[in-house]
């Protein structure tokens, strides 16, 4: 599947402190220590609607580690998928009488254009799951092979599905209790009370084929997979057996990133998958999370469409921190358009005040798990010295001018 186009990334001299992240499965901010290549998968759109503030703050924030990464000199292996087979697209394309595929085309195009204006550096794989249908079935015949995973008793619906127990670990990376765990699952999308699953928390690799759904042939049958073996097939065949971050929205902790995370440690026998599971808050409008079921989402594209400079989204976006659930408001934008201005128009004098620290002050807020509110606020520092003390530096607004990009990926 075909990413966006490349964004530039300026190159800045030195380097900053190594990046802290906060590791859902431990708990703490731990320091990341990947070697000359980092590996990250970050699990991508579900395309059976547009881009909407949500997802963009997910996507920026991964973007920083990216960014705070390749600063800190290692080159970076980014792999995210598309699921463009799965009920929700399904469900959708019915409800609008629209075809499934080109409904999934149509909105990852869009997810395209949003990513490329919002300044997003691209994976260098994009994978989709009906373009990966053969290396994801695959993997499955090998887990039923090895007996990580069964067939359901059902002579007309013999589905696939993964055996929790087999692992050792199924509940490290969410560290939630039973019953929380079965809640979720019925509420995302699992089916805990399928009859004749060995536990109600094993999560369906195959779903064999039914009347009137689209279905591949496969040596499991003609089927098509469940929604968590996707993504451990994908990262596993290009990232390899464990890698440095698996990344997504709070609302995959569980069962999406547990799930795959055990697909992946069955089929390899390493643990854990993944050495950080980071995950991003959610964005709400007027006291409720954004989301499509409530109907209350406010859309990337729209705001392009209006003119938005989408340089300010990402400041909006960026003005709370990733883990922390938050609100959009008109007046969060207003603000970030306020505060590009300022910038804009520090970063355009002829001279300033030295912009070294600044830089080493964005490095260090970044490095301590992405505290933007904290690297805004050096910016906005450094600004406001600018525009009223002028300053004597030839070289700093173009040096302060790069940080900005290089680390915030906002261009003044």
């Amino acid at each position: 599947m075909q990413t966006w186009a490349p964004v530039d990334l300026p190159a800045l001299d030195g380097s900053g402190p190594p990046l802290r992240l906060y590791d859902t499965s431990t708990g703490r901010v731990r320091p990341t220590a990947p070697g000359a290549t980092a590996t990250m998968y970050v699990c991508g759109i579900t395309p059976y609607d547009a881009t909407h503030l949500g997802h963009a703050a997910t996507y920026l924030a991964f973007d920083l580690i990216n960014r705070l990464w390749r600063d800190l000199g290692h080159d970076v292996a980014y792999v995210q998928n598309v699921t463009d087979i799965d009920d929700p697209l399904l469900e959708r394309a019915a409800r609008d009488q629209d075809d499934w595929v080109v409904l999934g085309m149509r909105e990852t195009a869009l997810f395209r254009e949003d990513m490329e204006a919002l300044r997003v550096l691209p994976p260098q794989h994009y994978i989709g799951a009906v373009e990966a249908m053969d290396e994801i079935s695959e993997l499955v015949g090998k887990l039923l092979a090895s007996g990580a995973a069964y067939r359901v008793d059902d002579p007309e619906f013999p589905d696939v599905y993964f055996d929790s127990s087999v692992t050792g670990h199924f509940g490290y990376e969410s560290n939630y209790d039973e019953a929380t765990m079965l809640k979720l699952s019925a509420e995302r999308g699992g089916d805990p009370e399928r009859p004749g699953k060995r536990s109600p928390l094993d999560p369906l690799l195959w779903r064999v084929a039914r009347e009137g759904e689209p279905s591949w042939a496969s040596d499991l049958g003609d089927g098509r997979p469940g929604w968590h073996v996707e993504c451990a097939a994908i990262a596993l065949n290009r990232l390899g057996n464990q890698i440095d971050l698996n990344g997504g929205g709070s609302d995959l902790i569980f069962p999406h990133h547990e799930c795959g995370a055990a697909h992946a440690e069955a089929f390899t026998g390493e643990h854990p998958f993944a050495r950080h599971y980071t995950h991003t808050g959610m964005i709400g409008l007027d006291g409720e999370k954004m989301s499509k079921s409530r109907g209350n989402l406010v859309f990337v594209s729209k705001l392009r469409a209006a003119g938005v400079d989408p340089n300010a989204v990402r400041a909006a976006l960026l003005s709370g921190h990733y883990r922390t659930d938050r609100a959009w408001t008109d007046d969060l934008l207003t603000t970030a358009e306020q505060r590009l201005a300022r910038w804009r128009e520090a970063v355009s004098l002829d001279s300033g005040p030295d912009a070294a620290e600044l830089v080493a002050n964005l490095r260090t807020h970044l490095a301590d798990d992405l505290d933007t509110p904290r690297a805004l606020a050096a910016v906005d520092a450094w600004a406001d010295e600018a525009l009223t003390r002028r300053g004597t530096d030839a070289g700093a607004p173009a040096l302060a001018r790069t940080a900005i990009d290089a680390l915030l990926g906002i261009a003044l």
